[in-house]
């Protein structure tokens, strides 16, 4: 798989370190990127991270054979729109929002109206900082990546934003958009929610102000992920609020149950609610103590 110019609309940590994953691998002639600032325009071509760079969107996307929707989720369908009618016909766009329903329904037809192959996808590979200068090529090396095609996706299309993923180092996953957003709002969406409390909460002035003192290792990685963008986390809560409101529900009873257990003093209850976390998680993770202990 090789193409001859891919646009990375939006160039930060993702649109960043796919750039880097592209040029390094030798997966496309050209990476150009399109950003809003002239800054930005100099410090991903001082970075490396794209090999032409513009703040004029039409100039990124002429003659593109793929474009990558890298900005945050809310701006894409206005950003499609503004590029659509530059596009080539039969040029292949992907994403990586990671909220898929709402974001597939409205590019789609959009999509499809300008004469262009329209796939969507998450990567599953962020992180807490932002902006190219945190790009890495290797973001994507092991991290799942899903694809989100519907019923209207053209077949090649698909195949080949998976041969995408795949080549840039990413395990994929095919799921419709919406159980997609289902998922992703447990596992996800509400950890940042939950983090974003913590550190709401625990770090608040009306605390003593010994409080941060005692705020170790344990606080520290719960709420690394608290250090998001909160502009991308609104649009992200924003766009999924359906199934995220749904879990946060169920998650606001479970520690409803605890508490209740806590004000009784129901010793096996709470031990037990902590065992089975912890026979899940080791579950999940099993080589995670053995590599703390090593």
């Amino acid at each position: 798989m090789h193409f001859r110019k891919v646009t990375l609309v939006g160039v930060g940590l993702l649109g960043g370190s796919l750039g880097l994953a592209l040029r390094r691998r030798g997966l496309a002639d050209e990476v150009q990127g399109f950003v809003r600032r002239a800054s930005s325009v100099a410090e991903c071509l001082a970075l490396g991270v794209v090999d032409r760079c513009s703040r004029s969107l039409v100039e990124a996307v002429t003659e593109a054979d793929l474009v990558v929707l890298c900005s945050p989720v809310g701006q894409m369908p206005e950003l499609f729109q503004e590029m659509s009618r530059h596009l080539t016909p039969g040029c292949l766009v992907t994403d990586v929002g990671s909220v898929k329903s709402d974001l597939v329904a409205q590019i789609e037809p959009m999509a499809q109206a300008a004469g262009v192959r329209f796939v969507g996808s998450h990567p599953m590979a962020g992180a807490e900082k932002s902006g190219p200068a945190h790009a890495r090529a290797e973001l994507f090396d092991g991290a799942v990546c899903v694809v989100t095609p519907t019923a209207a996706s053209d077949p090649d299309a698909v195949i080949t934003i998976r041969s995408l993923w795949e080549a840039v180092g990413s395990r994929v996953l095919q799921m419709n958009p919406v159980l997609h957003d289902d998922l992703v709002a447990r596992s996800s969406h509400l950890p940042h929610v939950v983090a974003a409390e913590l550190a709401n909460y625990v770090l608040s002035p009306v605390h003593p102000k010994e409080q941060a003192d005692l705020c170790a290792g344990g606080f520290r990685d719960t709420t690394r992920i608290a250090s998001g963008s909160p502009e991308l986390w609104r649009d992200i809560a924003l766009a999924n609020r359906r199934h995220l409101s749904r879990v946060l529900g169920v998650f606001i009873e479970d520690l409803s149950e605890f508490r209740l257990a806590l004000d009784a003093g129901e010793a096996k209850s709470i031990e037990d609610f902590f065992r089975q976390a912890k026979t899940r998680r080791d579950l999940r993770y099993p080589d995670s103590e053995s590599k703390k202990n090593a």
